[in-house]
C-alpha cells in the first residue's frame, strides 16, 4: 500500500492521522487513537513509520496500559520467551541504526582516552595518583581558587562589584590553562579529568536510556512489523522463533486488521 491508501484505511477504522505536526520530535507518535506522522520526515520513510505506528494500535488494543508498562510477550505472543528479546533487539538494529547508539559509543571511547591522557599527565608530578582516591593535594589548593567552581560546572560567570562597578569573570574548563596561569599544570588536568568523567556519566546514562526505550516489548513488536514490511525474508533470518510465533498468530486473527496491511 502507498501512504494515500493507508492513511485512507487508518481513518476507516476511526484511527485519527495527522501528517502536519512534528509527532512530538519523532518521525512518528501514536496515542490511543491518534497517530501523528512528522511534516519533517523524509518521503521513503513514511509508509514504514505509518506500519509502526499501526503495529502501536494493534498492540494497544490488545494490551491498553502498554503506553504505561511498555507491554509484554505474554500479550503479544501469548507467551514469554526470553528469546523474544534477543531475535527483536536484532531486528530493531536492522529497522533503526540508532538502536546501536554507534555515535554515543564512539563519543564514549574518545572521552576515554582522554580520561587516560588527564591521568597520565596528573602522575607526572604525583605518581601515587588514583582515580578512586581523593586528591588531597589538589582539594587542599582549590579551595582558596575560583577554579572551584569547574569542579560542577564546564563554564562560569562570577558576577562581583556594585550595580556601577559590576565585574564580570568568565571561566572554563577548556581554557583552565589560561584562566589560571598560577594553578599547577597537573591540578589544571585533574579538572579537565573530573569534567571529563561526568561527561562520560552522561553519555553512558544516555545509552541506558536509549537501551531501555528500544527493549520495551511494544517497540520490539513495533519495530518488528516495521521489518517485515521492509524485508521479510531477513527479518524471518534474524528472528526464526519470533517470526514463526507472529505468523501464526497473524494468521489466526489475533493481530485483527494488520492482517490487512501485511
Amino acid at each position: 500500500m502507498e501512504a494515500k491508501e493507508l492513511i485512507k484505511y487508518f481513518r476507516s477504522l476511526g484511527i485519527e492521522v495527522h501528517t502536519s505536526t512534528k509527532a512530538r520530535g519523532n518521525l512518528g507518535f501514536f496515542l490511543k487513537n491518534r497517530i501523528d506522522i512528522s511534516k519533517n520526515i523524509p518521503p521513503t520513510r513514511v509508509v514504514p513509520t505509518l506500519v509502526h505506528e499501526f503495529a502501536h494500535y494493534i498492540h494497544y488494543k490488545l494490551e491498553p496500559d502498554m503506553n504505561k508498562t511498555g507491554g509484554s510477550f505474554d500479550v503479544i505472543f501469548k507467551e514469554n520467551n526470553p528469546i523474544f528479546e534477543e531475535e527483536l533487539f536484532k531486528v530493531t538494529n536492522f529497522v533503526d541504526e540508532n538502536s546501536l547508539c554507534v555515535k554515543l559509543y564512539e563519543h564514549k571511547d574518545r572521552i576515554k582516552d582522554l580520561i587516560k591522557n588527564y591521568e597520565s599527565e596528573i602522575k607526572i608530578n604525583y605518581p601515587k595518583f588514583q582515580r578512586s582516591k581523593k586528591f588531597k593535594e589538589f582539594d587542599k589548593y582549590i579551595k582558596k581558587s575560583k577554579a572551584r567552581y569547574l569542579l560542577k560546572y564546564d563554564r562560569v560567570k562570577l558576577i562581583s562589584g556594585g550595580f556601577f562597578r559590576k565585574k564580570e569573570e568568565i571561566y572554563s574548563v577548556a581554557s583552565v590553562e589560561n584562566d589560571f596561569p598560577e594553578m599547577p599544570r597537573a591540578f589544571a588536568y585533574y579538572i579537565k579529568l573530573r569534567s571529563a568523567q561526568k561527561k562520560q556519566s552522561r553519555i553512558s546514562a544516555r545509552i541506558n536510556k536509549l537501551k531501555k526505550y528500544y527493549t520495551k516489548p511494544c517497540e520490539l513488536f513495533a519495530r518488528l512489523v516495521e521489518g517485515i514490511y521492509l524485508d521479510k525474508e531477513w527479518v524471518c533470518a534474524l528472528a526464526p522463533y519470533s517470526t514463526a510465533c507472529f505468523f501464526k498468530l497473524l494468521d489466526n486473527g489475533y493481530y485483527g486488521e494488520l492482517k490487512n496491511i501485511l
